[in-house]
């Protein structure tokens, strides 16, 4: 095995299988944060753009149909937006059940070499509990990291549908100015 991938053997063998599927899972996580990024950034203002001018370019905007076309279009390009968030949401919930079920399985097999040894020694119980905490760590602390992230997306997402039909509006006033 490579030199640099040696801390992370380290850790594995420090916190079990589990350790690794959280670290999937966290990437799944992150992968799709970064994604929507992106989205947001490239894909999301490009539409947004297209909206605008697909809006202006409508001769009627006053009309009953023509502002329920309006808020049907803002809230499929919000929806597209927004697709994401149960999956993060799920990840995120999943992350600490995932570091518990870790614990769990940690503190089981402390307690079964526990039994077999004649002697019970304290420290490798200590070092046996250290080690089957760390899942739970690592789960919670991806967690929380999740959460900030989706609790932003869902704070950006918020601001975008105010901001989508304000420039709508506001399109529109310059329009006819």
């Amino acid at each position: 095995m490579p030199l640099w991938l040696e801390p992370l053997e380290r850790l594995v063998e420090a916190g079990g299988a589990i350790l690794v599927v959280i670290a999937l899972v966290a990437m799944l996580l992150f992968s799709l944060a970064l994604e929507r990024v992106w989205y947001f950034r490239i894909t999301y203002r490009r539409a947004r753009r297209q909206l605008i001018d697909r809006w202006t370019a409508r001769p009627d905007h006053l009309s009953w149909s023509a502002l329920t076309l309006r808020e049907a279009w803002t809230r499929a390009l919000i929806a597209r937006l927004r697709r994401p968030l149960p999956w993060l949401k799920l990840l995120v919930a999943l992350c600490p059940l995932l570091g518990l079920l870790g614990t769990v399985t940690g503190m089981i097999a402390v307690f079964d070499s526990l039994a077999l040894s004649d002697t019970s020694q304290a420290r490798s119980m200590a070092d046996g509990v250290a080690r089957a905490t760390l899942p739970t760590l690592t789960g919670m602390a991806v967690a929380v990291v999740g959460l900030l992230f989706t609790s932003r997306l869902e704070q950006i997402i918020r601001r975008e549908d105010q901001r989508l039909h304000d420039r709508l509006a506001r399109a529109v006033e310059e329009s006819h100015a």
